[in-house]
């Protein structure tokens, strides 16, 4: 294997469409599961949280998330920062304040120039400047393909906690950034993306969820979290599961990437795409004027999403003006949840 100056081309996937598809890591988890919980433990693996929260005393906890994967672009120093901001967006899913990182570096020394992975760490280090904190350390191997992301440690007044299962009847669904980005990757590596798109797709992945913080202050925010690998439709069913309701949403409500929209419909998407409707499909009501393209939105993996959030009517308002005054342009409301199970799009 040799470097051509594209590192997409050292790994067989990209960004959060390199996470195992849920039903396989569903099984992998039942055959170890967690036992004797200590009760300072508020989060853990259990309805897939997005960090682990461990209380330390009545008015913090401390919240721990790791995230790493293989370059979603070709260049260095972006897939650093996309790393970097996908890692941290965990802690502000948790309504939790950053405190510092460490890194986690898997790269083909014999392959990669040392002045490409040092612009790796830098756009690493630029995100985590970013957003108040530093790099404290880490640990690095020698690996096949190259591999980026962070161990990412922040706090949290417990009571101010947001984790993914407290979302009530009624309560409206927002989410902050635009679907697509897995498609745009994928238009990234046939060279069927342009150079609008390109920039469109940094400019997302690289947008910390510093609203977070702010939202978590609400009393109206039931629930929150990010949207990742497993999609819009496999995030919002967490949120389902987890409340026992069913999210229902409105197509044309949901914010979408327009240039994604024109590449899905020529049959350009992620593989992971396909994984995350094997393991959930069953789960999801589509109207029938709904086709497999959006079916392929609703379940494409984006790297570095947006916060998707159940709050109460009341408390839409405030939530929508924190986000749009954090530069979240594209958020809006995209249905509500409501008695039953799983999810439907209308």
């Amino acid at each position: 294997m040799s470097y051509n100056g594209r590192l997409t081309s050292l790994s067989h996937g990209g960004g959060c469409g390199c996470k195992i598809a849920p039903g396989v890591l569903s099984d992998i988890l039942k055959a170890s599961p967690i036992r004797n919980i200590p009760a300072a433990l508020l989060a853990g693996s259990d309805n897939n949280e997005d960090a682990a929260v461990y209380q330390i005393n009545e008015h913090q906890a401390i919240v721990a998330t790791t995230d790493f994967f293989m370059p979603i672009v070709d260049d260095p120093f972006e897939f650093g920062r996309i790393a970097a901001t996908n890692a941290i967006s965990d802690i502000y899913a948790m309504g939790a304040q950053p405190l510092f990182a460490l890194a986690l570096l898997g790269m083909p020394i014999n392959v990669l120039p040392l002045e490409v992975i040092q612009q790796i760490t830098a756009g690493g280090e630029s995100v985590c400047t970013d957003a108040g904190i530093m790099i404290a350390g880490g640990h690095s191997i020698d690996t096949v393909e190259p591999i980026y992301g962070l161990v990412a440690i922040g706090i949290v007044d417990p009571k101010k906690l947001k984790r993914n299962n407290g979302a009530k009847a009624g309560d409206s669904i927002i989410l902050s950034k635009p679907l697509g980005v897995g498609i745009l990757s994928a238009g990234l590596k046939q060279e069927k993306l342009s150079d609008a798109g390109y920039q469109e797709m940094i400019a997302l992945t690289t947008k910390l969820n510093k609203p977070g913080v702010a939202l978590a202050q609400l009393d109206g925010v039931h629930a929150l979290t990010d949207v990742t690998g497993f999609g819009l439709a496999g995030h919002l069913l967490e949120l389902a599961r987890g409340a026992k309701l069913e999210a229902r949403l409105e197509w044309d409500a949901i914010p979408v990437v327009e240039e994604a929209v024109q590449l899905v419909k020529t049959n350009i998407f992620t593989g992971a795409s396909t994984r995350n409707w094997l393991g959930y499909g069953h789960e999801v009501t589509l109207a029938s004027h709904l086709g497999l393209w959006q079916q392929n939105l609703l379940t494409d993996p984006q790297t570095s999403g947006g916060l998707l959030i159940s709050c109460a009517p009341e408390a839409e308002a405030e939530v929508l003006a924190i986000l749009q005054a954090g530069g979240f342009a594209s958020a809006q409301k995209i249905g509500s949840f409501v008695a039953g199970s799983g999810l439907s799009v209308l």
